[in-house]
């Protein structure tokens, strides 16, 4: 099936004339559907054609929002002093509308007291509470105990 330049349908024909067809008009022919059967195929500017989706991606790109993850790391047997600075961190991270993901890596003998790990992980949440929200629980994986916090909404 080949479609002209304005959208009319000139019908089923070999690729051989539909090219002929494209060579004559001074254009290009494009396939737009190989799969289909019979395959559509599409006389047109490249050139214009190229541009123009180029144009609407970039555009795509430019509405997009990214949400950027933070990333801070706890142990299990951190100190009152390191968790509050941790803690100021995040919340200026949160403050600015940023994900945050904190992960507590449980090292040797450490897995064994897996309770306090989480006890200290709960205690970080709680102290975030009033300006985010657990957007993925606490959970073990490996060696490695993570959780996901998201601001909340204003």
């Amino acid at each position: 099936m080949v479609i002209d330049s304005d959208g009319s349908q000139l019908g089923v024909m070999s690729s051989h004339e539909a090219l002929q067809v494209a060579y004559d008009q001074d254009l290009d022919l494009l396939c737009v559907a190989t799969n289909a059967q019979p395959p559509v195929c599409k006389i047109l500017d490249y050139g214009k054609y190229r541009f123009e989706s180029q144009k609407k991606a970039k555009e795509a790109k430019k509405n997009q929002q990214v949400t950027e993850i933070k990333s801070i790391r706890l142990s299990p047997v951190i100190d009152k002093h390191d968790f509050d600075t941790k803690s100021k961190q995040v919340r200026k991270w949160l403050e600015a509308s940023m994900r945050v993901k904190i992960d507590m890596r449980f090292r040797g003998r450490m897995m064994s007291r897996q309770e306090v790990g989480l006890k200290i992980m709960n205690d970080f949440i709680e102290e975030l509470s009033d300006i985010s929200s657990v957007d993925k629980e606490p959970k073990l994986e490996g060696n490695i105990m993570s959780c996901v916090l998201t601001p909340k909404k204003k």
